[in-house]
C-alpha cells in the first residue's frame, strides 16, 4: 500500500538493530484514517470470502485488526503476550520471539474466542523475522480446519523502505 510506504518514509525511524519506529502512527498513536484505508484494502483483497474472526497479536496489530473486523462485520481477536489474572487457564499457545525486545513470550489466546470451523483472518502489523506471525499460524493451526488468509502490512526488508 503506498499510502503506508510514503508514511513510512515520512515518519518512520530506523533505530538501532533495524528496529522500525511508527509509534507516531501505528502502534503507540494510532492514526485512525490511515488504519481505516488499510482496512479496505486489506478487505478487497477478501471481498467474498466468508471470514468469522481477524486474529493478531499485540499490541501493535490490534487497531489494524479492529478496524478490519469492523469492515468485515467480525470480531478481532488478539493473542496476549503472556498469562494475566483476566484469561482462563484454557487457551491456545505458541512461543514466539521478538525481534524488537529481544525475548521469547508465550503468546496465549483463550479457547473461549477461535472455535474449530471458523475461517480466520490472521494479521501482523509489520514482518521482521516471521516470528509473530508464524506463532499465529501455529495457535490458528491447533484447532482450526482452515483459515482464511495471512496479511502483514509491509515486510521491514521491503526495498520501499530502504530510503528511510
Amino acid at each position: 500500500m503506498q499510502q503506508l510506504i510514503d508514511r513510512i518514509q515520512r515518519d518512520g525511524v530506523i533505530k538501532p538493530g533495524g528496529v522500525l519506529k511508527v509509534d507516531s502512527f501505528l502502534n503507540h498513536q494510532i492514526d485512525p484514517a490511515l488504519s481505516y484505508d488499510m482496512a479496505k484494502e486489506i478487505c478487497a483483497l477478501y471481498e467474498g470470502e466468508k471470514i468469522d474472526k481477524v486474529l493478531t497479536i499485540e499490541a501493535s496489530g490490534i487497531g489494524l485488526a479492529v478496524m478490519t473486523g469492523y469492515l468485515l462485520g467480525c470480531p478481532a481477536v488478539f493473542a496476549k503476550k503472556g498469562m494475566s489474572a483476566n484469561i482462563s487457564n484454557d487457551v491456545y499457545s505458541a512461543e514466539v520471539y521478538s525481534f524488537t525486545k529481544k525475548v521469547t513470550k508465550q503468546v496465549l489466546v483463550s479457547k473461549e474466542y477461535l472455535h474449530a470451523g471458523e475461517r480466520v483472518l490472521i494479521i501482523d502489523d509489520f514482518l521482521a523475522k516471521g516470528e509473530a506471525l508464524n506463532g499465529l499460524i501455529k495457535i490458528a493451526a491447533e484447532i482450526l480446519q482452515q483459515r482464511t488468509g495471512v496479511v502483514t502490512n509491509l515486510d521491514k526488508e521491503d526495498e520501499a523502505l530502504k530510503t528511510i
